[in-house]
Protein backbone atom coordinates (compact mmCIF):
# COMPACT_ATOMS: atom_id res chain seq x y z
CA UNK A 1 0.00 0.00 0.00
CA UNK A 2 1.35 3.49 -0.12
CA UNK A 3 0.77 6.53 1.33
CA UNK A 4 -2.05 9.21 0.04
CA UNK A 5 -0.65 11.69 -2.46
CA UNK A 6 0.30 15.17 -0.77
CA UNK A 7 -2.53 17.60 -1.55
CA UNK A 8 -0.35 20.38 -0.81
CA UNK A 9 2.54 21.33 -2.45
CA UNK A 10 4.57 20.46 0.68
CA UNK A 11 6.53 16.95 0.75
CA UNK A 12 4.93 13.50 1.85
CA UNK A 13 7.44 12.50 4.70
CA UNK A 14 8.01 9.01 6.28
CA UNK A 15 9.57 9.12 9.24
CA UNK A 16 11.14 6.35 10.72
CA UNK A 17 10.81 6.15 14.72
CA UNK A 18 8.03 7.60 17.59
CA UNK A 19 10.58 8.58 20.20
CA UNK A 20 11.23 11.36 21.49
CA UNK A 21 12.50 13.05 18.08
CA UNK A 22 10.38 11.79 15.88
CA UNK A 23 6.99 12.68 17.99
CA UNK A 24 8.39 16.10 18.04
CA UNK A 25 8.86 16.58 14.13
CA UNK A 26 5.02 15.37 13.98
CA UNK A 27 3.98 17.58 15.65
CA UNK A 28 5.89 20.51 14.41
CA UNK A 29 4.90 19.33 10.55
CA UNK A 30 0.88 18.66 11.92
CA UNK A 31 0.83 22.86 13.18
CA UNK A 32 2.50 23.26 9.50
CA UNK A 33 -0.21 21.56 7.45
CA UNK A 34 3.43 19.37 6.21
CA UNK A 35 1.96 16.17 5.24
CA UNK A 36 3.35 12.85 6.96
CA UNK A 37 3.64 9.28 8.43
CA UNK A 38 5.36 7.81 11.35
CA UNK A 39 6.08 4.10 11.40
CA UNK A 40 6.93 2.85 15.11
CA UNK A 41 8.50 -1.31 14.89
CA UNK A 42 7.09 -1.72 18.77
CA UNK A 43 3.21 -2.95 18.63
CA UNK A 44 2.41 -1.24 21.93
CA UNK A 45 4.34 2.29 23.24
CA UNK A 46 5.94 1.40 26.81
CA UNK A 47 8.43 4.71 27.16
CA UNK A 48 10.90 3.88 29.81
CA UNK A 49 13.29 6.43 31.24
CA UNK A 50 14.95 8.23 33.67
CA UNK A 51 14.46 12.53 34.30
CA UNK A 52 15.77 14.89 31.66
CA UNK A 53 16.24 19.15 32.60
CA UNK A 54 13.97 21.09 30.14
CA UNK A 55 14.40 24.54 30.27
CA UNK A 56 15.02 28.21 28.39
CA UNK A 57 16.09 26.21 24.59
CA UNK A 58 12.93 24.08 24.25
CA UNK A 59 9.97 25.64 26.22
CA UNK A 60 9.44 28.60 24.10
CA UNK A 61 8.98 25.91 21.36
CA UNK A 62 6.64 24.29 23.68
CA UNK A 63 5.01 27.82 23.78
CA UNK A 64 4.24 27.82 19.94
CA UNK A 65 3.19 24.46 20.31
CA UNK A 66 0.38 24.99 22.50
CA UNK A 67 1.69 22.71 25.63
CA UNK A 68 3.66 24.89 27.66
CA UNK A 69 0.97 25.26 30.16
CA UNK A 70 0.51 21.45 30.28
CA UNK A 71 4.16 20.84 30.07
CA UNK A 72 4.52 22.70 33.69
CA UNK A 73 2.06 20.28 35.16
CA UNK A 74 4.18 17.75 35.01
CA UNK A 75 7.78 19.23 35.12
CA UNK A 76 8.75 20.07 38.49
CA UNK A 77 10.86 23.39 38.74
CA UNK A 78 14.57 23.29 39.88
CA UNK A 79 16.84 25.59 41.02
CA UNK A 80 19.70 23.52 42.27
CA UNK A 81 21.79 20.34 42.19
CA UNK A 82 23.46 19.40 44.91
CA UNK A 83 26.18 16.96 44.95
CA UNK A 84 26.95 14.62 47.61
CA UNK A 85 30.03 12.06 48.42
CA UNK A 86 29.40 8.46 49.96
CA UNK A 87 29.80 9.74 53.51
CA UNK A 88 26.92 12.54 52.53
CA UNK A 89 29.71 15.69 52.65
CA UNK A 90 28.50 18.09 49.97
CA UNK A 91 31.23 17.79 47.72
CA UNK A 92 30.11 21.60 46.21
CA UNK A 93 29.77 24.13 48.42
CA UNK A 94 30.42 26.53 45.48
CA UNK A 95 29.55 24.11 43.04
CA UNK A 96 27.79 25.96 39.76
CA UNK A 97 24.48 24.41 40.83
CA UNK A 98 21.94 26.98 40.82
CA UNK A 99 20.02 27.70 37.49
CA UNK A 100 17.91 30.94 38.88
CA UNK A 101 20.77 33.20 36.47
CA UNK A 102 19.98 31.50 33.55
CA UNK A 103 16.31 32.25 34.66
CA UNK A 104 16.92 35.97 34.98
CA UNK A 105 18.42 36.26 31.82
CA UNK A 106 15.62 34.13 29.59
CA UNK A 107 12.35 34.48 31.61
CA UNK A 108 12.27 30.58 31.40
CA UNK A 109 12.88 28.28 34.35
CA UNK A 110 14.59 25.12 34.52
CA UNK A 111 12.42 21.95 35.30
CA UNK A 112 12.55 18.37 35.71
CA UNK A 113 10.22 16.49 33.97
CA UNK A 114 10.18 12.35 34.02
CA UNK A 115 11.00 11.21 30.25
CA UNK A 116 7.06 8.99 29.90
CA UNK A 117 5.89 12.02 30.61
CA UNK A 118 7.10 14.39 28.45
CA UNK A 119 6.83 11.77 25.38
CA UNK A 120 3.26 11.15 26.71
CA UNK A 121 2.60 14.91 26.30
CA UNK A 122 4.33 14.82 22.45
CA UNK A 123 2.57 11.39 21.43
CA UNK A 124 -1.08 13.51 22.48
CA UNK A 125 -0.08 16.03 19.67
CA UNK A 126 0.18 13.63 17.00
CA UNK A 127 -3.07 12.01 15.44
CA UNK A 128 -3.69 8.56 16.28
CA UNK A 129 -4.35 7.81 12.61
CA UNK A 130 -0.60 9.20 11.85
CA UNK A 131 1.09 6.89 13.42
CA UNK A 132 1.64 3.28 12.71
CA UNK A 133 2.42 0.66 15.53
CA UNK A 134 4.09 -2.28 14.64
CA UNK A 135 5.79 -1.52 11.30
CA UNK A 136 9.40 -2.29 11.91
CA UNK A 137 11.75 -0.42 8.52
CA UNK A 138 13.36 -3.25 7.02
CA UNK A 139 13.88 -2.28 3.37
CA UNK A 140 14.16 1.24 2.36
CA UNK A 141 14.72 2.20 -1.78
CA UNK A 142 14.97 5.48 -3.77
CA UNK A 143 13.96 5.72 -7.15
CA UNK A 144 17.07 5.37 -10.24
CA UNK A 145 15.66 9.21 -10.85
CA UNK A 146 15.65 10.26 -7.60
CA UNK A 147 11.97 11.37 -7.10
CA UNK A 148 10.43 9.08 -4.72
CA UNK A 149 11.58 6.97 -0.95
CA UNK A 150 9.65 3.47 -0.34
CA UNK A 151 10.09 1.23 2.98
CA UNK A 152 8.90 -1.57 3.20
CA UNK A 153 8.07 -2.83 6.70
CA UNK A 154 8.73 -6.03 8.61
CA UNK A 155 4.65 -7.19 7.77
CA UNK A 156 5.35 -6.76 4.14
CA UNK A 157 3.75 -3.56 3.48
CA UNK A 158 5.24 -0.58 1.33
CA UNK A 159 4.82 2.88 1.88
CA UNK A 160 5.95 5.81 -0.43
CA UNK A 161 6.60 9.24 -0.07
CA UNK A 162 8.92 12.64 -0.76
CA UNK A 163 11.66 12.11 1.88
CA UNK A 164 12.37 10.10 4.60
CA UNK A 165 13.24 10.59 7.94
CA UNK A 166 15.33 8.10 10.17
CA UNK A 167 14.10 8.77 13.64
CA UNK A 168 14.87 5.40 14.52
CA UNK A 169 17.40 5.07 17.41
CA UNK A 170 21.20 4.92 17.83
CA UNK A 171 21.13 1.53 15.60
CA UNK A 172 19.10 2.42 13.31
CA UNK A 173 17.65 0.75 10.41
CA UNK A 174 16.83 3.58 8.33
CA UNK A 175 21.32 4.53 8.96
CA UNK A 176 22.30 0.84 7.78
CA UNK A 177 20.76 0.75 5.38
CA UNK A 178 21.83 3.82 3.68
CA UNK A 179 25.03 3.71 4.72
CA UNK A 180 24.87 -0.22 3.05
CA UNK A 181 24.22 1.88 -0.42
CA UNK A 182 26.86 4.74 0.49
CA UNK A 183 29.74 1.93 1.21
CA UNK A 184 28.97 -0.07 -1.81
CA UNK A 185 29.49 3.28 -3.81
CA UNK A 186 32.77 4.18 -1.82
CA UNK A 187 31.07 7.31 -0.51
CA UNK A 188 31.19 6.44 3.01
CA UNK A 189 33.45 7.79 5.64
CA UNK A 190 35.55 4.91 7.75
CA UNK A 191 34.59 6.58 10.66
CA UNK A 192 30.70 6.35 10.12
CA UNK A 193 31.63 2.26 9.54
CA UNK A 194 32.98 1.68 13.04
CA UNK A 195 30.88 0.12 16.08
CA UNK A 196 29.09 3.17 18.84
CA UNK A 197 31.18 2.67 21.39
CA UNK A 198 30.26 2.90 24.93
CA UNK A 199 32.69 3.27 28.01
CA UNK A 200 29.07 3.44 30.62
CA UNK A 201 25.95 1.26 31.54
CA UNK A 202 23.38 2.84 32.99
CA UNK A 203 20.42 1.35 35.30
CA UNK A 204 17.63 3.64 34.97
CA UNK A 205 14.04 3.82 36.82
CA UNK A 206 11.31 5.31 38.40
CA UNK A 207 9.62 4.38 42.11
CA UNK A 208 5.66 4.05 42.35
CA UNK A 209 3.93 7.22 43.82
CA UNK A 210 5.05 7.93 47.40
CA UNK A 211 3.55 9.29 50.26
CA UNK A 212 5.27 12.22 51.92
CA UNK A 213 5.45 9.66 55.02
CA UNK A 214 7.36 7.55 52.86
CA UNK A 215 9.70 10.58 50.93
CA UNK A 216 9.07 13.65 52.53
CA UNK A 217 10.95 15.54 49.52
CA UNK A 218 8.26 14.76 47.07
CA UNK A 219 6.11 17.06 49.06
CA UNK A 220 8.56 19.85 48.40
CA UNK A 221 7.12 21.64 45.87
CA UNK A 222 10.55 22.46 43.73
CA UNK A 223 12.25 19.52 42.63
CA UNK A 224 14.47 17.97 45.01
CA UNK A 225 17.59 16.21 43.98
CA UNK A 226 20.28 14.06 45.84
CA UNK A 227 23.56 13.35 43.37
CA UNK A 228 26.22 10.91 44.60
CA UNK A 229 30.08 10.56 43.76
CA UNK A 230 31.54 7.49 44.54
CA UNK A 231 34.94 8.30 46.51
CA UNK A 232 36.87 4.93 45.13
CA UNK A 233 34.42 3.12 43.00
CA UNK A 234 33.43 3.70 39.33
CA UNK A 235 29.79 4.67 39.61
CA UNK A 236 27.72 8.32 40.30
CA UNK A 237 23.95 7.20 41.16
CA UNK A 238 21.04 10.18 41.55
CA UNK A 239 17.40 10.57 41.87
CA UNK A 240 14.80 13.03 41.17
CA UNK A 241 11.21 14.29 42.86
CA UNK A 242 8.77 14.63 40.33
CA UNK A 243 5.77 16.10 39.80
CA UNK A 244 3.72 12.95 39.72
CA UNK A 245 5.44 12.07 43.75
CA UNK A 246 7.67 9.69 42.26
CA UNK A 247 11.67 9.44 42.50
CA UNK A 248 13.17 8.80 39.05
CA UNK A 249 16.86 7.51 39.54
CA UNK A 250 19.58 5.91 37.91
CA UNK A 251 23.10 4.52 38.66
CA UNK A 252 25.74 5.05 36.04
CA UNK A 253 28.76 2.84 36.26
CA UNK A 254 32.21 3.74 34.36
CA UNK A 255 33.36 1.25 32.46
CA UNK A 256 37.60 0.85 32.66
CA UNK A 257 37.40 0.41 28.60
CA UNK A 258 35.41 1.28 26.61
CA UNK A 259 33.81 -1.20 24.38
CA UNK A 260 30.75 -2.13 22.17
CA UNK A 261 27.26 -3.77 21.70
CA UNK A 262 29.18 -5.85 19.02
CA UNK A 263 31.14 -7.04 21.58
CA UNK A 264 29.18 -8.06 24.11
CA UNK A 265 26.97 -10.00 21.58
CA UNK A 266 30.13 -11.73 21.13
CA UNK A 267 30.74 -12.54 24.72
CA UNK A 268 27.56 -13.46 25.16
CA UNK A 269 27.61 -15.93 22.32
CA UNK A 270 30.91 -17.59 24.02
CA UNK A 271 29.66 -16.96 27.66
CA UNK A 272 25.97 -17.50 27.21
CA UNK A 273 25.55 -14.34 29.98
CA UNK A 274 23.77 -11.67 28.46
CA UNK A 275 24.38 -8.03 29.70
CA UNK A 276 20.93 -6.82 29.25
CA UNK A 277 17.39 -7.57 30.01
CA UNK A 278 14.97 -8.14 33.10
CA UNK A 279 17.62 -10.31 35.04
CA UNK A 280 21.01 -8.57 34.44
CA UNK A 281 19.10 -5.06 35.42
CA UNK A 282 18.06 -6.96 38.52
CA UNK A 283 21.42 -8.22 39.24
CA UNK A 284 22.94 -4.70 38.86
CA UNK A 285 20.27 -3.60 41.55
CA UNK A 286 21.38 -6.57 43.91
CA UNK A 287 25.12 -5.17 43.59
CA UNK A 288 24.25 -1.66 43.85
CA UNK A 289 21.88 -1.51 46.76
CA UNK A 290 23.78 -0.54 49.13
CA UNK A 291 25.31 2.69 47.92
CA UNK A 292 24.49 5.27 50.39
CA UNK A 293 21.81 8.06 49.75
CA UNK A 294 20.50 10.97 52.67
CA UNK A 295 17.88 9.04 53.92
CA UNK A 296 14.33 9.06 51.80
CA UNK A 297 12.30 9.61 55.26
CA UNK A 298 14.43 12.80 56.21
CA UNK A 299 15.35 11.33 59.80
CA UNK A 300 18.22 12.77 61.26
CA UNK A 301 21.03 11.78 63.59
CA UNK A 302 21.91 13.55 67.06
CA UNK A 303 23.65 16.03 65.39
CA UNK A 304 20.75 17.36 63.35
CA UNK A 305 22.76 15.60 60.17
CA UNK A 306 20.48 12.87 57.98
CA UNK A 307 20.85 9.80 58.72
CA UNK A 308 22.14 7.93 55.89
CA UNK A 309 20.31 5.22 53.77
CA UNK A 310 20.45 2.65 50.56
CA UNK A 311 20.01 3.11 46.81
CA UNK A 312 18.02 -0.26 47.73
CA UNK A 313 15.49 1.67 49.78
CA UNK A 314 14.84 3.20 46.44
CA UNK A 315 14.81 -0.25 44.74
CA UNK A 316 12.58 -1.41 46.89
CA UNK A 317 9.63 1.17 45.85
CA UNK A 318 10.61 0.75 42.44
CA UNK A 319 8.11 -1.76 40.17
CA UNK A 320 10.34 -4.30 38.16
CA UNK A 321 9.06 -3.37 34.93
CA UNK A 322 10.23 0.06 35.55
CA UNK A 323 13.68 -0.80 35.98
CA UNK A 324 16.15 -1.65 32.91
CA UNK A 325 20.01 -1.43 32.02
CA UNK A 326 21.31 0.19 29.25
CA UNK A 327 24.19 1.05 27.28
CA UNK A 328 25.26 4.64 27.02
CA UNK A 329 27.07 4.91 23.40
CA UNK A 330 29.14 8.02 22.33
CA UNK A 331 29.03 9.00 18.42
CA UNK A 332 28.66 11.68 16.36
CA UNK A 333 28.41 10.27 12.39
CA UNK A 334 29.45 12.60 9.42
CA UNK A 335 26.88 11.45 6.84
CA UNK A 336 23.68 12.74 7.74
CA UNK A 337 21.80 12.51 4.57
CA UNK A 338 21.83 10.54 0.76
CA UNK A 339 19.46 11.23 -1.70
CA UNK A 340 15.50 11.73 -0.35
CA UNK A 341 16.73 9.99 3.35
CA UNK A 342 18.30 12.40 6.49
CA UNK A 343 18.72 11.30 9.93
CA UNK A 344 17.70 12.99 13.34
CA UNK A 345 18.68 12.48 17.05
CA UNK A 346 19.87 9.26 18.31
CA UNK A 347 20.42 7.95 14.41
CA UNK A 348 22.99 10.71 13.52
CA UNK A 349 24.32 11.88 17.14
CA UNK A 350 24.78 10.06 20.37
CA UNK A 351 25.87 11.99 23.48
CA UNK A 352 26.73 10.68 26.90
CA UNK A 353 24.59 11.17 28.92
CA UNK A 354 26.20 13.30 31.49
CA UNK A 355 25.64 16.63 29.77
CA UNK A 356 21.87 16.08 29.93
CA UNK A 357 21.71 16.94 26.14
CA UNK A 358 20.91 13.82 24.28
CA UNK A 359 16.98 13.84 24.04
CA UNK A 360 17.50 17.92 23.69
CA UNK A 361 20.09 17.78 20.73
CA UNK A 362 17.22 15.36 18.71
CA UNK A 363 14.01 18.37 19.48
CA UNK A 364 16.29 20.96 17.86
CA UNK A 365 17.30 18.76 14.65
CA UNK A 366 12.92 18.06 14.95
CA UNK A 367 12.57 21.58 15.05
CA UNK A 368 15.08 22.70 12.20
CA UNK A 369 14.14 20.27 9.70
CA UNK A 370 10.51 20.82 10.59
CA UNK A 371 11.33 24.58 9.99
CA UNK A 372 13.23 23.92 6.50
CA UNK A 373 10.28 21.46 4.95
CA UNK A 374 7.88 24.19 5.99
CA UNK A 375 10.01 26.71 3.90
CA UNK A 376 11.04 24.30 0.92
CA UNK A 377 9.27 25.82 -2.15
CA UNK A 378 9.04 22.54 -4.14
CA UNK A 379 9.43 18.42 -3.55
CA UNK A 380 12.37 18.46 -6.79
CA UNK A 381 16.03 16.42 -6.09
CA UNK A 382 17.46 19.76 -5.96
CA UNK A 383 15.63 21.61 -3.08
CA UNK A 384 15.57 18.35 -1.19
CA UNK A 385 19.49 17.90 -0.94
CA UNK A 386 19.74 22.01 -0.57
CA UNK A 387 17.23 21.59 2.74
CA UNK A 388 19.33 18.16 3.88
CA UNK A 389 22.60 20.46 3.48
CA UNK A 390 21.55 23.73 5.18
CA UNK A 391 20.13 21.54 8.14
CA UNK A 392 23.48 19.22 8.61
CA UNK A 393 25.19 22.52 8.55
CA UNK A 394 23.05 24.05 11.42
CA UNK A 395 22.55 21.35 13.62
CA UNK A 396 26.23 19.65 12.96
CA UNK A 397 28.26 22.15 14.68
CA UNK A 398 25.76 22.40 17.99
CA UNK A 399 25.86 18.93 18.17
CA UNK A 400 29.81 18.58 18.51
CA UNK A 401 29.32 21.17 21.11
CA UNK A 402 26.84 19.43 23.23
CA UNK A 403 28.94 16.50 22.40
CA UNK A 404 31.70 18.18 23.90
CA UNK A 405 30.47 19.29 26.69
CA UNK A 406 28.76 16.02 27.79
CA UNK A 407 32.04 14.32 27.50
CA UNK A 408 33.85 16.92 29.63
CA UNK A 409 30.63 16.60 32.04
CA UNK A 410 31.39 12.59 32.36
CA UNK A 411 35.09 13.45 33.67
CA UNK A 412 33.56 14.31 36.91
CA UNK A 413 32.75 10.70 37.30
CA UNK A 414 36.07 9.92 36.13
CA UNK A 415 38.17 8.17 38.53
CA UNK A 416 41.36 9.23 36.95
CA UNK A 417 43.44 12.34 37.20
CA UNK A 418 41.92 14.31 34.55
CA UNK A 419 38.68 13.64 36.37
CA UNK A 420 40.27 14.78 39.82
CA UNK A 421 41.47 17.86 38.47
CA UNK A 422 37.95 18.59 36.44
CA UNK A 423 36.22 18.12 40.08
CA UNK A 424 38.42 20.17 41.95
CA UNK A 425 37.85 23.07 39.55
CA UNK A 426 34.46 23.04 39.81
CA UNK A 427 34.48 22.33 43.35
CA UNK A 428 36.20 25.56 43.89
CA UNK A 429 34.33 27.86 41.38
CA UNK A 430 33.11 30.82 43.21
CA UNK A 431 29.25 32.01 43.08
CA UNK A 432 29.89 35.28 41.12
CA UNK A 433 32.21 33.38 38.63
CA UNK A 434 29.24 30.72 37.82
CA UNK A 435 26.83 33.66 37.57
CA UNK A 436 28.77 35.43 35.04
CA UNK A 437 29.35 32.38 32.87
CA UNK A 438 25.74 31.59 33.17
CA UNK A 439 25.06 34.71 31.28
CA UNK A 440 27.70 34.17 29.54
CA UNK A 441 26.33 31.03 28.34
CA UNK A 442 23.25 32.10 27.42
CA UNK A 443 24.82 34.55 25.21
CA UNK A 444 25.66 38.21 26.17
CA UNK A 445 24.43 39.39 22.89
CA UNK A 446 20.98 39.53 21.68
CA UNK A 447 19.99 36.31 20.15
CA UNK A 448 20.47 35.07 16.68
CA UNK A 449 17.40 33.78 15.13
CA UNK A 450 18.80 30.46 13.40
CA UNK A 451 18.82 29.89 9.62
CA UNK A 452 15.86 27.77 9.77
CA UNK A 453 14.27 29.72 11.88
CA UNK A 454 14.86 32.37 9.40
CA UNK A 455 13.49 30.75 6.42
CA UNK A 456 10.29 29.25 7.97
CA UNK A 457 9.51 33.01 8.92
CA UNK A 458 10.14 34.62 5.50
CA UNK A 459 7.96 31.57 3.93
CA UNK A 460 5.15 32.37 6.69
CA UNK A 461 4.84 36.35 6.18
CA UNK A 462 5.45 35.57 2.29
CA UNK A 463 2.15 33.16 2.50
CA UNK A 464 0.26 36.00 5.17
CA UNK A 465 0.58 38.52 1.70
CA UNK A 466 -0.76 35.88 -0.72
CA UNK A 467 -3.09 34.79 1.43
CA UNK A 468 -6.71 37.04 0.06
CA UNK A 469 -8.55 39.25 2.51
CA UNK A 470 -11.82 38.01 3.47
CA UNK A 471 -15.08 40.49 3.20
Amino acid sequence: MSTPAATSDKPTVLIAGAGLGGLMLGALLEKSNVPYTIFERSTTLKPLGSAMAVGPTLLPIFQQLGIYEEFLTIGKYLTHIPSFGESNEILYPKRPSDFRPIEEFTGYGQYIVARPKLYELLYKQVPAHKIHLGKRVLITKQTKDNQRVTIQTADNSTYEGDILVGADGAYSAVRQRMYETLQKEGKLPKGDLEELPFSCTCLVGQTRVLGVEEAPSVGEERCQVVSVLSDGRPFTWSFFTTAQNTLIWSVVHQLDKTTSKAALEQRFRNNENSEWGAIPAQTMCEETKDFPIPSLTGEVDENGVVRMGRMGDIYALTPKEFVSKVMREEKVFETWYDGRVVLLGDACHKLNPAGGHGAVTALHDALALANLLYAMPTSTPSDVTEVFEEYRKERHPAVMESYNNSRFVAKVSDRGIIGKIVLFLITHMPMWLWRLAAVGLMGSVPPVMSPSEQKARAEFERRQRTVPLKD
